[in-house]
């Protein structure tokens, strides 16, 4: 059901000056293979937490303990996060970041193909959530982190399967806050722009030109720019750090200021 790749104690470790809020803790980060996700499972090493990536693909020259894990099924789920507690013997820290695209209006794609991305977007977070909570329980700086996206709050042509899951995302991020709290729990959600990510470079590849898709994409973020994996990465190690231990059920853009802001056209 999953495949260990390296050892626990590799990866690229903390730096000499590592902060002291993240060492030691321990994180799981879904999806953490490749993009988003594994720059988030860097940018937690440097930070000092020890980290385990649960990916269907995991990447045989991970420097990362790799747990071989399909969020679309319960049974893969649950036995990713046993490995992951057989292991570390704690769980302090997860970043729901697995997740598949969908491009097309609502007269573009099946029920299957609905019922697919929804499953691995929406109930694969709740899967996994699940499965770690009575282990999160026990941490004393227990912090949930679901990846979003820009789709949630902005409506975007030819995103109305992916526009859907992720609002579903923003909404289970806020009911799962107010749902743990009390419990010392914390969660919250990043919505990113249009980042610089091997799933975006495809659908440029794709493209009938992709120089002029990309300006494109590019132009629709009021900074000018793809938004960078390391951007993303960045915010949601903020939002899973203890030092953000007053921050729960908030969502936080980093879309080059997309969602807010309505600049004039240049003259």
């Amino acid at each position: 059901m999953e495949r260990e790749v390296s050892s626990a104690s590799s990866g690229p470790g903390p730096g000499p000056a590592a902060p002291v809020a993240l060492r030691g803790l321990v994180a799981v980060v879904t999806g953490g293979a490749s993009g988003l996700g594994a720059a988030v499972a860097d940018k937690l090493t440097v930070q000092g937490v020890r980290v385990a990536v649960l990916d269907r693909e995991p990447d045989s020259a991970s420097p990362y303990f790799s747990v071989r894990c399909d969020v679309g099924d319960d049974a893969s789920v649950r036995a990713a996060i046993a490995k992951v507690l057989e292991t570390f013997g704690r769980l302090d820290i997860l970043i729901n970041n697995a997740g598949i695209g969908a491009q097309g209006t609502v007269e573009t794609n099946d029920d299957d193909e609905w019922h697919r991305v929804l499953d691995v977007n929406v109930v694969g977070m709740v899967r996994v959530s699940r499965a770690a909570l009575p282990y999160l329980r026990a941490s004393p700086a227990a912090a949930i982190v679901n990846t979003c996206s820009i789709a949630a709050t902005a409506g975007l042509p030819g995103r109305a399967l992916y526009s859907a899951s992720k609002g579903a995302v923003l909404s289970l991020t806020l009911a799962m806050a107010a749902d743990y709290v009390r419990e010392g729990i914390r969660v919250n959600c990043v919505n990113p722009g249009t980042a610089d990510t091997p799933w975006v470079g495809r659908l440029l590849a794709a493209a009938a030109d992709p120089e002029a898709e990309r300006a494109a994409l590019e132009a629709r973020q009021p900074h000018g720019r793809l938004v960078s994996a390391q951007e993303v990465a960045g915010a949601i190690v903020y939002l899973a750090s203890p030092e953000a231990g007053s921050t729960t059920g908030t969502t936080l853009a980093v879309d080059g200021g997309m969602q807010g802001l309505r600049l004039r056209p240049q003259s």
